[in-house]
């Protein structure tokens, strides 16, 4: 049976949200093509239809998640105030539900262990992720007049994600929502909240 290109995008979009899934739980090293394409109602020789390797998916699948994380957080704050809209950002970030839930979670704070150990193809789709993570970041300081926008948005999101990190490590679950709690904070000191007249 032959089947239109809408048909083979969708299939290759489904293939790619089962892959981030996946390796939001278990690591790129944890998940295997014939999991993915079995998840998804497909034989595993019907990868090769949409992927090259499993290096190529893991690949497509980081730039997957990094365009679930714009996505969700587009939706979020949509048309707010810059100042709302990076506020809602960060507590939304450094909560429990996204702790809790990494199958959803941000790739940064997810794969940033993972990834000097992956291929330069992995590592490239991570890096324009970020940067456009970051940019995005960066687009609601500077209307916000903060100096060293891009800067600041760089280094909010390395603690916002080494924080994330590091509370889904701690075992204490008290601590865990402490750590939370304190980066928040400290994140949203840091940020220029009140647009200057």
């Amino acid at each position: 049976m032959r089947y239109d290109s809408e048909h083979k995008a969708r299939t290759r979009n489904a293939i790619l949200v089962e892959a981030a899934s996946a390796i939001r739980e278990r690591g790129p090293e944890g998940v295997g093509v014939a999991e993915i394409m079995s998840a998804t109602g497909l034989t595993h020789g019907g990868f090769y239809a949409h992927f090259k390797s499993k290096d190529e998916l893991v690949a497509c699948a980081i730039t997957q998640m990094f365009d679930e994380t714009r996505a969700r957080f587009a939706k979020r704050t949509g048309d707010l105030p810059p100042a709302d809209a990076l506020t809602k950002y960060v507590d939304m970030y450094l909560s429990r539900a996204h702790r809790d839930q990494r199958s959803e979670g941000c790739a940064l704070a997810t794969l940033a262990g993972d990834l000097p150990r992956m291929p330069a193809q992995a590592r490239q789709r991570f890096t324009e992720g970020v940067e456009l993570l970051a940019a995005g970041f960066a687009h609601h300081l500077k209307k916000l007049g903060a100096r060293n926008a891009e800067a600041l948005a760089w280094s909010v999101l390395s603690e916002m994600a080494g924080a994330l990190a590091l509370a889904r490590a701690i075992s204490d679950i008290t601590r865990s929502d402490q750590l939370l709690r304190s980066a928040r904070e400290m994140v949203k000191s840091r940020l220029p909240l009140t647009q200057n007249p």
